[in-house]
């Protein structure tokens, strides 16, 4: 078969010496499902970029149909037939889903804008695709499912061939997952091609038909989907065995660590981000908190950590409401914090990996006196924690801002897990890091747990959720709807049904639940 997009001998570095990608190679094949798949490094999303025309390559060759094509900017790239839905969309809140579905390519009649074939067009691409959306309300008013479909809807109103899906199901409950692999699979019967970027291996081996891995840069395996095992594709992403499974053990659970009660915290534009939370946190356990993005969870978080205020409510660390607290006496009490953005939040990345790692124990008589370093002791301990959290840095001495992205995170964990707190707020422990270092993640999160701690786990991945947490509290718009013990029979479609609002359990199974 006749390949539809070859690139051939892909070279990228970027200005700084980082070689992005080394003599890749990618075949599509018309009427396929071609999954892209590699760790955060791994080259996908430059090599993404290369082909939408966002980047241009050092070195290399694109065909099309097996003719020559040049991408200069995505402009050509659509010209072409090429569309890219990326993972955080670019659409305008305020206009309805036909206007952003037509911006830049509005149908006319005469001169002004045709407003009733605009609409009509929407509805039929939509229909005939099975991305059921109404093309009428503002964009800003439908759920993130939906959004990501005028996302795809924007591509095929510009006759897109080859549809480009940057980690498409990031964002999405189970449901909206499933709801989306039909769309794909009506994509795929209606003669569309699809590239499809992603991480979850699951996923990936449900609905891909051949799969591409890139390891550091390079091409390193291209395979069918139906003769790869997920333990195998795991090991061609990381070049040796790895396993993202955790043993926790049993906890009675008895003591409480943490007690919220009717929390409410408002977002930036003054709206409520959760309202009249109240759980317990007990030594030993770890509770996931469930929702898509945006529903509340981790602004509720960040009230706890002291990041921001909270407009009612008390949370209560051994009878002391640390909502009264600065950030520094809320630590002192025994609160911990992973928080989700490691290097706007959790790292100064100018500084060196020494300084970060005591950066909370400034008044620590170990590590300074009378507002003057120790250095032997800050050498000491970095040097310590970068062998037992498997850190890879030149030294104690080295920039945080120079470490990968695992790396960052291991040394925020390092940090915050170097006394045994009470309480720990983790919040996306393992975005944007690689397999080897999520595996070693978990296992500390869970170690922290069976010590004794309280852990509190906010994360966009459910599966990271199901395999680690004890209990479940799941929110939707700002509110606990479901509290549930994570046993087998609670399932990934059943917490999907309470985060998407399709399910709500009564008031006095939530608090049953909670507390």
């Amino acid at each position: 078969m006749t390949a539809l997009l070859e690139a051939r001998g892909i070279y990228k570095t970027y200005p700084g010496g980082t070689v992005a990608n080394q003599d890749v190679d990618l075949t599509i094949l018309p009427g396929e499902v071609h999954a892209v798949v590699g760790e955060n490094g791994a080259g996908k999303s430059t090599l993404m970029k290369i082909l939408f025309g966002i980047e241009q390559p050092d070195r290399g060759s694109l065909m099309i149909e097996g003719r020559p094509v040049v991408f200069p900017n995505p402009n050509a790239a659509i010209a072409a037939g090429v569309g890219m839905v990326f993972q955080h969309f670019s659409l305008v809140p305020s206009f309805s889903v036909y206007e952003n579905v037509v911006m830049g390519s509005e149908p006319k009649r005469g001169l002004r804008f045709d407003r009733k074939r605009a609409i009509a067009d929407v509805r039929a691409l939509s229909e005939k695709f099975r991305l059921a959306v109404d093309p009428l309300p503002p964009v800003g008013s439908i759920p993130v499912g939906q959004q990501q479909r005028v996302e795809i809807l924007k591509a095929l109103y510009r006759d897109a061939r080859i549809l480009i899906l940057d980690e498409p199901t990031a964002v999405l409950a189970p449901q909206e997952v499933e709801e989306l692999f039909a769309a794909v699979r009506s994509l795929v019967a209606q003669g569309r091609t699809v590239i499809f970027i992603a991480h979850k291996l699951p996923e990936v081996l449900e609905i891909s038909d051949r799969i591409t891995v890139m390891r550091a840069g390079r091409t390193v395996a291209q395979v069918k989907t139906k003769d790869v095992t997920e333990k195998e594709l795991a090991t061609l992403l990381v070049g040796r065995d790895v396993a993202l499974k955790v043993d926790r053990a049993v906890t009675t659970k008895q003591k409480t660590v943490l007690e919220v009660a009717g929390v409410t915290v408002t977002k930036e534009n003054g709206k409520p981000a959760c309202k009249n939370i109240d759980f317990r946190l007990r030594a030993g356990e770890i509770v996931g908190l469930v929702g898509i993005e945006g529903n509340g969870q981790q602004e509720l978080m960040e009230a706890i950590a002291g990041l921001r205020p909270a407009e009612t409510g008390s949370v209560l660390i051994e009878e002391e409401n640390i909502l009264d607290l600065s950030i520094k006496a809320r630590r002192a009490a025994g609160l911990a914090h992973i928080p989700q953005d490691r290097i706007a939040e959790g790292l100064a990345v100018g500084a060196s990996l020494g300084e970060n790692m005591v950066a909370t124990r400034l008044d620590d008589p170990n590590y300074s006196r009378h507002g003057v370093l120790n250095l032997k002791a800050i050498d000491k301990n970095a040097r310590a924690l970068i062998e037992k959290f498997a850190i890879r840095a030149a030294g104690p001495d080295a920039a945080a801002g120079t470490l990968s992205g695992g790396n960052m995170q291991k040394v925020v964990v390092a940090r915050e897990l170097l006394d045994q707190p009470k309480a720990l707020l983790v919040s996306q422990p393992t975005r944007g890091v690689d397999l080897g270092a999520t595996q070693f993640i978990w296992k500390t999160i869970t170690e922290a747990r069976d010590h004794g701690a309280g852990v509190l786990l906010s994360s966009a991945d459910l599966s990271e959720l199901m395999a680690l947490s004890d209990r479940f509290l799941v929110f939707y718009h700002g509110e606990i709807v479901a509290a549930l013990d994570n046993n087998e029979d609670v399932t990934s479609t059943m917490l999907g049904s309470f985060m998407l609002g399709l399910e709500r359990q009564s008031a006095a199974d939530i608090k049953a639940g909670s507390l």
